[in-house]
């Protein structure tokens, strides 16, 4: 046994990042889609309990068997689902300190959605910590200084329809920044659901965008604290304010069904007012959307 599980980490550890990552993310996602209608500096592999976990998820990745016999036993099937796959730690002399846990979805019979979207995940922080590795060599030879990094994830709805994942990047050199993404699944159908799919046409962008204004202006007027850069707002540049959401904008659906707005830091209000998130009424889209599904 113990040869077999030291067979398992050598291979999981040995595995090479894949190449190409964003077309086969792409295909993936398309293909998931249309089956509808169808890492002296340390770098080191998180240790104890996480690399319990690894081992476990290198387990189940090897033996399709393994993992819907543990999909099977009550309580273990909430327990693989999201995972930390890979963990990036710096902690150097100098100020210099990182730590970045790559998640993994886990135990979907759709596979090319699942391994789509652990390649995007394992590419992305990949990239980061490759970044943070070089601006500490830049920052070296312009005499030192301070830099930090914090990624992870967090699951934000969990329940027997949906599955929403929350990608954050906290970055600290003097000022501190943080970036979100979110992935949101259909875990009956196993499709990955975007913003405009919910939505028979475009006029969604401006009845959220709409709404979210009156959102910041109605948090404004009951809370002194709160402050947006929305029309009507004093010393709001015309280059600051904003109009409205994207498109494909960062979105979850949470536990009551509702659709939820997030955005970035600095991306709608000053840096104390962090990532703000509106839920959106489903009385103001109802018109709006293909159906009543996945937004109650």
């Amino acid at each position: 046994m113990n040869n077999h599980m030291e067979r398992l980490r050598t291979e999981y550890q040995n595995t090479p990042v894949p190449e190409e990552l964003d077309r086969i993310v792409d295909q993936a996602i398309a293909k998931s889609l249309h089956s509808s209608r169808r890492k002296r500096v340390k770098y080191t592999w998180a240790a104890g309990a996480c690399a319990v976990v690894l081992l476990f998820l290198a387990t189940i990745n090897a033996s399709p068997a393994v993992a819907n016999a543990l999909s099977a036993i009550p309580g273990v099937d909430r327990i693989i689902k999201v995972l930390t796959w890979k963990e990036y730690a710096v902690d150097e002399p100098g100020g210099y300190h990182a730590n970045i846990k790559v998640p993994a979805v886990t135990n979907l019979d759709n596979q090319p959605l699942e391994q789509g979207l652990n390649e995007k995940y394992l590419k992305e922080n990949k990239a980061l910590y490759d970044k943070f590795m070089a601006e500490i060599e830049a920052l070296k030879q312009q005499g030192g200084g301070h830099l930090g990094l914090d990624a992870g994830y967090k699951i934000k709805t969990d329940n027997n329809d949906i599955l929403s994942i929350e990608r954050y990047v906290d970055e600290s050199r003097g000022s501190t920044s943080e970036k979100l993404e979110l992935d949101t699944i259909d875990k009956k159908n196993e499709i990955l659901i975007t913003l405009p799919m919910l939505f028979k046409d475009d006029r969604y962008i401006q009845l959220i965008s709409d709404n979210i204004k009156e959102q910041m202006k109605q948090q404004m007027k009951t809370d002194a604290d709160k402050f947006y850069w929305v029309s009507g707002s004093a010393e709001v540049l015309p280059t600051d304010e904003f109009r409205a959401i994207q498109k494909d904008h960062s979105f979850y659906i949470n536990n009551d069904g509702k659709l939820v707005i997030v955005f970035n830091k600095y991306e709608v209000a000053p840096g104390y007012m962090g990532s703000p998130e509106f839920i959106i009424p489903t009385e103001v889209i109802s018109d709006a959307l293909v159906s009543r599904k996945y937004i109650k």
